[in-house]
């Protein structure tokens, strides 16, 4: 039965009757959640100042949400599915919530950093049942493919909002305030979960341990990856967390091979669209963290640009992204293939981030940044909106959970992979021009990264034409949600 039949089925279906609000509560959802991976940012100098934290630990605010988010996604999706969608929504919302007043209430570095791991745990709970609330929620075919473009956009629409409202909040108000500000949408999230469709149940058990070794490896491989940046990838406990993070998922794979209750069922790992939409969305992922990284770091060091104006600076991408993903995507997935229109996407995503590498200390705004910035912009919207559909194309209704915990996770390891890459090959580059003026040094250093994340761009093209199904998600009526069973 597809999700189509089974949602139709349900009696009283709310959100037949209100399928924007439908939509509404879980964009704003994704958005709350994506943006709180860089709201913090524009807000770290504030925050070290007022609590006293040392400058080896600052990055653990940032860490501790990262750790926690990429670790857990996957029980989060599982939960989704055996317990109740929106049940464990609704779980996921308050604890998020819960943690972001502890958050702004915090009196020390360590509460703050204990909240911000609070707040991944929920995240990782909310997000992945989120998306597949969205595909119970919504009927295979148009309706789902324009709202999966809505969700899509807030994927990486989120993480510019962020920069742009962190900004706001930390030089208006307070830095506290970047955390606070979750309170009142989760709460408005939550008072409208009740037009969303639950969708069925997986009758199954808890398969843990397939939760234990996944969470315990991807957490492993996230704080590695953390760790590297700062301490070198030969690093004693750097290498032993990455062998650590190799064995517990390989453990992760057998088990999952030999489990009647696998958490992530070997099936959705077989689906060769499948993979590739995932391998493309954690490419797209490592390439877009790093540029926010460098293109902040060029504007407020190079530029002098404060909180304010460097979240205003972003607008070009947040338009390019969010107009591409939420409208020019879903039109053109209508009458090309999926395959087709990450291709373009990706070639705009490609272009834009090596215009971006043109940059210079005396480089205007309106030259370089603005233009490069949209085209970018509309190329990774076109991107997520195509790998968001692909990651959930075909899965069946009770193994939604599990699948978007799977894109979300590909999202959230690519952006902490390709940050600490690309900040080793942006090092490597100021360091060979050191005789130079140290604003052009430093410059080289954020423009060879930005170079080097066009290649990542067009590794994710690369990848897309060679996985990705020339089928056209409308032609093909249980692409986005089939129950063989």
């Amino acid at each position: 039965m597809s999700v189509h039949d089974e949602v139709r089925a349900l009696p009283g279906a709310p959100a037949r009757e209100r399928p924007g609000l439908a939509l509404l509560v879980i964009a704003a959802a994704q958005l709350m959640l994506v943006l709180d991976g860089t709201i913090v940012n524009v807000a770290l100098p504030s925050i070290q100042s007022s609590l006293g934290i040392a400058q080896a630990d600052l990055n653990w605010v940032l860490t501790a949400y990262a750790l926690a988010f990429g670790g857990l996604l996957l029980i989060g999706g599982r939960a989704g599915d055996l317990f109740g969608r929106r049940r464990v929504f609704r779980l996921g919302l308050v604890v998020f919530t819960v943690a972001s007043l502890l958050g702004g209430l915090a009196p020390t570095g360590a509460v703050l950093i204990a909240a911000r791991a609070l707040q991944g745990v929920g995240a990782a709970i909310a997000a992945p049942t989120a998306l597949s609330l969205l595909a119970t929620t919504f009927p295979a075919g148009p309706a789902r493919t324009r709202a999966l473009g809505v969700y899509g956009a807030m994927g990486g629409l989120g993480s510019v909002v962020g920069l742009l409202l962190g900004g706001a909040l930390t030089e208006y108000l307070d830095w506290r305030w970047v955390l606070y500000v979750n309170v009142p949408i989760a709460i408005a999230v939550l008072a409208g979960t009740g037009v969303l469709v639950d969708g069925g149940r997986d009758r199954g058990r808890v398969d843990l341990p397939g939760a234990l070794t996944a969470t315990l490896g991807l957490g492993s491989l996230v704080y590695a990856i953390n760790r590297a940046g700062s301490h070198g990838w030969t690093e004693p406990v750097t290498v032993g967390l990455f062998t650590a993070a190799a064995l517990l998922l390989t453990v992760f794979l057998l088990v999952q091979r030999r489990s009647p209750a696998a958490m992530l069922p070997p099936a959705i790992l077989r689906d060769r669209g499948r993979a590739g939409a995932n391998a493309v969305m954690l490419l797209m992922g490592a390439g877009m963290m790093a540029t926010f990284y460098f293109l902040t770091l060029y504007m407020q060091t190079i530029k002098g640009y404060g909180p304010m104006q460097t979240g205003l600076a972003y607008l070009p991408f947040a338009l390019g992204i969010g107009g591409a993903a939420g409208a020019i995507g879903p039109r053109l997935l209508s009458r090309l293939s999926e395959r087709t229109v990450t291709v373009i996407g990706l070639a705009l995503a490609t272009a834009g981030m090596a215009w971006l590498a043109l940059l210079t200390p005396e480089t205007g705004y309106a030259a370089v940044l603005l233009p490069a910035q949209f085209v970018a912009g509309v190329g990774l919207g076109l991107g997520f909106v195509t790998t968001t559909i692909g990651g959930v194309r075909g899965v069946a209704a009770r193994d939604t959970g599990i699948a978007s915990g799977l894109v979300n996770t590909s999202q959230q390891i690519g952006g902490a992979l390709g940050l600490v890459v690309l900040a080793a090959v942006a090092t490597a580059a100021t360091a060979a021009t050191a005789d130079h003026a140290l604003p052009a040094s430093l410059t080289t250093g954020y423009t060879t990264a930005l170079l080097a994340g066009a290649g990542l761009y067009l590794a994710a093209l690369l990848v897309a034409a060679a996985t990705m199904p020339r089928t056209p998600p409308a032609a093909t009526p249980d692409a986005l949600g089939r129950d063989p069973g």
